[in-house]
């Protein structure tokens, strides 16, 4: 699914600017006119922590001509664990000065414009406007919504990433991208009003080397998308286990399209659990899950970590759906009732399941339904 270019060209490169990009220049697939695409481009930088200070880092030495960050922090200690771009002698300055010196150091044609401001959806559409792209390494749901919003008004690309603990996920959103390819929304992912807000890095840390990881990935993509090659992540979801080292790909269809691929499930009415084919993927109710739950089948939970540290159903059994994905053969019983947040994850880990002759059914409309 390679796209056309996000950014036109710009007329030529400096010589300097030859210079210090001679290994893009001769990359197969990037070349001077992808270079030149690259300082052509204008990326909004949402947050200058643990995954903006390697996104920041990178696309400046890449070669991108504008970068906006937008930071409202001040540098703290503990901070320095993780957000490469700021120093001990930065404790107690401005997050964003610390990005305008560091991407002016690795590359002083790439213009920073530092904004020290809260990102909001009151002002989220004017501190994006003007942007080819966004990434958003911001760390609270409420942040993420507001960009995601704004990048669906601005229709503009929006590299996304997550990251707590030893677990990531990676993906692209965009609800305006060219003809003949499905949008992908933050509300396809997570719907809104239905995540709550996950425990944040100092309640339960997070592996400063994981961030960096996974920032270079975030400006990988945002470099594909710039530069029109590649497959980006749009439609799929990268799930990252740092502590198993493994990268598994979820699917991540819009929920129209993915409500209107399966068919609504009559209301029952009683606990009897519906009789359903043998390669049939039931969907069954709260009651209709705890029945089976006592007829012996095990509770599958494939939230992340972050998700299930607000509490989980007694006696189900927790692996995160990459970790499922990665290895369907380390789930041994052969009667289970998935569970996820919306449903959407629990239908992949059945579908996995029963390719291996597991019985394998799901809570409609996952956790957030049956919590409505």
């Amino acid at each position: 699914m390679a796209l056309h270019p996000l950014v036109d060209p710009v007329p030529a490169l400096s010589p300097a600017e030859r210079t210090r990009t001679q290994r893009h220049l001769v990359l197969s697939g990037i070349g001077e006119v992808g270079q030149r695409r690259l300082a052509g481009a204008h990326v909004a930088v949402v947050g200058a922590g643990g995954l903006g200070s390697p996104v920041i880092m990178a696309l400046a030495a890449a070669g991108v001509g504008s970068l906006t960050v937008i930071d409202d922090d001040d540098v703290d200690q503990s901070n320095l664990q993780r957000q490469l771009l700021h120093r001990h002698a930065d404790i107690g300055a401005a997050k964003t000065a610390s990005a305008a010196r560091v991407a002016a150091d690795l590359s002083p044609e790439t213009v920073v414009t530092a904004v020290r401001e809260r990102l909001t959806a009151g002002n989220a559409d004017q501190l994006l406007s003007g942007a080819d792209l966004v990434v958003d390494g911001s760390d609270t749901f409420e942040t993420r919504t507001a960009v995601a919003g704004a990048c669906e008004a601005l229709g503009i690309p929006l590299v996304w990433g997550v990251v707590q603990e030893f677990h990531a996920q990676v993906t692209v959103f965009w609800s305006a991208p060219p003809a003949g390819i499905e949008p992908v929304r933050l509300s396809d992912l997570h719907p809104a009003d239905a995540v709550g807000e996950p425990p944040t890095c100092a309640e339960v840390g997070v592996l400063g080397a994981l961030c960096l990881q996974v920032g270079g990935i975030l400006a990988t993509e945002a470099v594909k998308l710039i530069v029109g090659i590649g497959e980006p992540l749009l439609g799929r979801v990268l799930v990252i286990d740092a502590l198993r080292a493994t990268q598994t790909e979820v699917p991540l269809r819009a929920a129209a399209s993915a409500a209107s691929a399966v068919a609504p499930m009559p209301a029952p009415t009683s606990t009897t659990i519906p009789a359903a084919a043998p390669d049939e993927i039931r969907e069954l109710t709260a009651t209709e899950m705890l029945a089976a739950q006592d007829a012996g089948a095990t509770l599958l939970d494939v939230r992340e970590p972050w998700e299930t540290q607000s509490g989980i159903l007694a006696d189900s059994v927790l692996i995160p759906l990459g970790d499922l994905l990665a290895d369907p053969a380390q789930f041994e019983d052969d009667r289970v009732v998935v569970i996820c947040a919306h449903g959407v994850r629990a239908r992949h880990a059945a579908e996995a399941l029963r390719a291996r002759g597991v019985t394998a059914d799901i809570l409609a409309g996952g956790l957030a339904a049956w919590q409505a």
